[in-house]
């Protein structure tokens, strides 16, 4: 009795936001301002501290480290190999355990390796601590990714990937700002100003870590913040949207992830960006095709500004201004756009059109990795799944981080690293029209 009085609540509560998109609209609000707060501090923290290493660099680091020849590229480039390896077992961790739990849990890890990192004295204690921060961060950007797909629907996830992500560009800008402010630090308790920017910056994730285990979270099933009416609503239609897929864990999903080609198409796609988003071209400017110009721009960007002949302080403040269901068009148009900007790199000998380069390529890339992530995970099937598959994505991506790390080796030009980012560019483009035309 009491169940079919509890199935005509459900229906005709449907039937109400059927008839009443507002209500609909402030349900989705209502989730956005619960969650979408949270994982935009999360990542933009995550960002900061994996990249404050090229801050660091400017900012005295290479002096009192001995960062000669490659020293620096490899420091940079061992923080992805762990990070790499670690995102689809984090994910399969984050399906057994609650998002409020592990989450944090590994906030806290690399946050106490990015405050730690204060504390090195050699090369060989930079390379040990940036592969470690590489195997605790390793699980934020996947698992926020993956925790959206457990709350929004298909046509809804572009959006809130679009806005977290967007931490990103305000991380390499307020990582700059921050930079110059905190090196002011230099000498206070006997540390330089590039080992208080990791000192505080630590700091920071741990306490942000702390706050999120007793306010984030969890799932739609357990929401407080939701009425029961409204929870029953936002079940529903996540499963209609996912058609009534097994969102229980079997280790069949994890193998079907794995054998499904699309998953590597999506992979190479996403590859590009990762480079591009590693590298900083406006530190440089490095998901693969567009993750390996994406981890340039966030490692090079101060120090390709430290070569257009600014000092280092004014190379931390210029590191700062660079930053639907039809997915396919807007995934190569912004590919188009960092193209050009690239080529402009490429081109010019003058401060101000490579500035611009930088700038038109990270216009090109930030909007464009959020559109990237929901695609994959739009199309990869039941819960389980759907994390390994975007797991996979920008785990194996994020290895453009370590082809990005050795890119720019030929200053003041760096021909060879804006030429491979065009490569890279060119393949996500390609292969964004093959999968347009293919499924």
């Amino acid at each position: 009795m009491g169940s079919s009085h509890d199935d005509d609540i459900k229906l005709n509560y449907e039937k109400q936001i059927a008839l009443n998109p507002r209500e609909r609209t402030r349900i989705l609000r209502k989730i956005d301002w619960n969650l979408l707060p949270f994982v935009t501090v999360f990542f933009l923290l995550s960002f900061l501290d994996r990249a404050n290493i090229g801050n660091a660099t400017v900012a005295g680091m290479a002096t009192s480290l001995h960062l000669t020849g490659f020293r620096y590229n490899i420091a940079a480039a061992v923080f992805f190999i762990p990070y790499s390896l670690a995102e689809v077992p984090s994910n399969i961790a984050l399906k057994l355990f609650r998002p409020s739990r592990w989450i944090p849990s590994i906030m806290v890890a690399w946050g106490i390796v990015m405050t730690l990192m204060c504390l090195v004295k050699s090369y060989q204690s930079l390379v040990v601590a940036r592969a470690f921060l590489g195997l605790t961060e390793a699980g934020l950007y996947p698992g926020v990714n993956y925790y959206i797909c457990l709350w929004y629907p298909r046509s809804e996830r572009s959006k809130r990937i679009a806005i977290f992500f967007s931490a990103a560009s305000v991380a390499v800008a307020f990582g700059g700002l921050l930079a110059y402010g905190i090196e002011r630090m230099d000498g206070i308790g006997g540390l330089r100003g590039w080992q208080w920017i990791f000192c505080l910056e630590g700091i920071a994730t741990v306490l942000v870590a702390l706050f999120s285990f007793f306010y984030m979270q969890d799932y739609p099933e357990t929401a407080k913040f939701l009425t029961e009416l409204e929870r029953l609503y936002v079940i529903d239609v996540l499963k209609q949207d996912s058609n009534h897929l097994s969102s229980r864990f079997d280790t069949q999903f994890v193998w079907q992830a794995i054998k499904d080609y699309k998953t590597y198409v999506q992979i190479l796609i996403y590859l590009g960006y990762s480079v591009l988003l590693s590298s900083r071209v406006y530190d440089l400017i490095s998901p693969l095709g567009l993750l390996v110009p994406g981890y340039a721009i966030a490692l090079f960007s101060p120090t390709i500004i430290n070569e257009l002949g600014y000092s280092a302080a004014n190379a931390q403040l210029l590191s700062v201004p660079p930053f639907h269901n039809l997915r396919g068009p807007y995934i190569i148009g912004g590919a188009l756009v960092s193209l050009v900007g690239y080529i402009l790199l490429y081109t010019s000998v003058k401060a101000g059109p490579s500035y611009a380069g930088a700038c038109l390529a990270a216009a090109g890339t930030f909007p464009t990795v959020p559109v990237i992530l929901a695609w994959a995970g739009s199309n990869a099937g039941g819960d389980l799944k759907r994390g390994v598959v975007l797991a996979m994505v920008i785990g194996i991506s994020n290895l453009g981080g370590v082809c990005s790390s050795f890119i720019y080796i030929d200053p003041p030009r760096f021909h060879i690293g804006h030429g491979t980012i065009m490569g890279f560019l060119s393949l996500s483009h390609v292969l964004s029209a093959f999968r347009i035309a293919t499924y």
